[in-house]
């Protein structure tokens, strides 16, 4: 008999990705306005996630850290899951966080980053040919994100709220 296999729960912080395989789960805590991007190939059972900050590493003269920008982080994570074995064709996404969570401020103010990370979360993984299953964005609360690498099955808590499977 074959002993069973340890899972490992993988910490992901903000502007920081991790890339493991099955039975472990990646977790991220602390998605407000920050994106959460899981990236999953149910054949290989493969699979990442990536706490974005920031939508575009265009706007930035100097970028030392290309995980916190959707453009960047995405493709990097990508390059990282095939080497474990992914193919990218049966790569799937699944999104959460985009939150709103300063109102009451002048939206000029707050650039609404929340909504911004969302929508170039979106325009890179459509630009690379990658489909969006489900997703939990918006609201004005954090999120946690979890997803399980035997299923793809990624679990949202938020405050407030029943836990969410997506």
């Amino acid at each position: 008999m074959e002993p069973a296999k340890l899972i490992k729960e993988i910490q992901v912080g903000i502007a920081e990705y991790k890339v493991s395989a099955s039975p472990n789960k990646i977790i991220t805590l602390g998605l407000g306005s920050c994106v959460g991007v899981t990236l999953y190939d149910p054949r290989a059972k493969v699979g990442g996630l990536l706490h974005i900050m920031l939508p575009d590493s265009t706007q930035f003269k100097n970028v030392t850290k290309p995980t916190k920008y959707a453009d960047l982080g995405i493709p990097l994570m990508i390059r990282d899951l095939e080497r474990k074995g992914a193919l990218k064709s049966r790569l799937q996404a699944k999104l959460a966080g985009g939150a709103q969570m300063f109102s009451g401020l002048d939206r000029k103010f707050v650039l609404n980053i929340g909504q911004r990370n969302a929508e170039m979360t979106k325009k890179i993984l459509k630009q690379l040919g990658i489909r969006v299953i489900a997703e939990e964005l918006g609201g004005n609360r954090g999120r946690t994100m979890i997803i399980d690498l035997n299923n793809g099955q990624v679990t949202i808590r938020t405050i407030g709220t029943p836990l969410k499977v997506i």
